[in-house]
């Protein structure tokens, strides 16, 4: 199943200097390119043109890290509905040509954002997104944050993410192949099931290993 699948995580193996660079200083790179999307439109209109260069730059970064084209596919293929729909609001409220632009900058701005947090998830292996979270939170403690623990929650919220859309994708599959994909009952109830064997397993598992006591 497809929504399995996603639990094993993204990461492709590679040896580029994002594979090797510190997981701290790409997690830097993708906060620097949020900031970069607010401060460049303010800084040097127009924001399309500039936000362009932007994205053009992580693309480049994604070429140098030699990570599949499908890698950049993906996420157009889930955002491009919400896009389609911010794009028609603003064409609505702001005027055909003003409505343009605004989707135009709103598409350049989803997408950095998008395929930095991807360059980050791609190149890092699990266990250096846990030692670098660790690591970040670390000087937390002696506020009472328990460093591990907070990496360790970080961590599953990321794999159970793409889990349970995939989980959802295999419900839709299913229940388009006995004609029922517009029931709202045979999405649902199927996919509220997976994710209450996914809390429970993964619960059993903390508990196993004396996690969470």
């Amino acid at each position: 199943m497809r929504g399995h699948n996603f639990l094993i995580g993204q990461y492709v193996p590679g040896d580029s200097f994002l594979h090797r660079m510190r997981y701290l200083y790409k997690l830097l790179g993708m906060a620097v390119v949020g900031v970069l999307c607010y401060l460049l439109p303010l800084l040097f209109p127009p924001s399309w043109l500039v936000l362009g260069l932007l994205l053009l730059a992580v693309l480049l970064l994604f070429m140098a890290a030699r990570l599949p084209w499908r890698a950049l596919l993906g996420p157009i293929k889930l955002l491009w509905p919400v896009l389609l729909i911010l794009g028609a609001y603003q064409c609505l409220i702001q005027g055909f040509i003003a409505g343009v632009l605004i989707a135009a900058n709103i598409l350049l701005v989803m997408l950095s954002c998008v395929y930095a947090a991807s360059l980050l998830s791609l190149t890092s292996k699990s266990q250096e997104i846990l030692d670098g979270l660790t690591s970040l939170v670390r000087p937390l403690r002696w506020l009472g944050a328990d460093p591990e623990r907070f990496a360790l929650t970080v961590s599953m919220m990321f794999r159970s993410i793409p889990y349970l859309l995939g989980a959802y994708a295999d419900v839709h599959d299913a229940a388009k192949a006995r004609g029922l994909e517009r029931s709202v009952k045979a999405h649902l109830m199927p996919t509220v099931i997976s994710t209450v064997a996914l809390a429970q397993s993964t619960g059993e598992a903390l508990a196993a290993r004396g996690i969470g006591d």
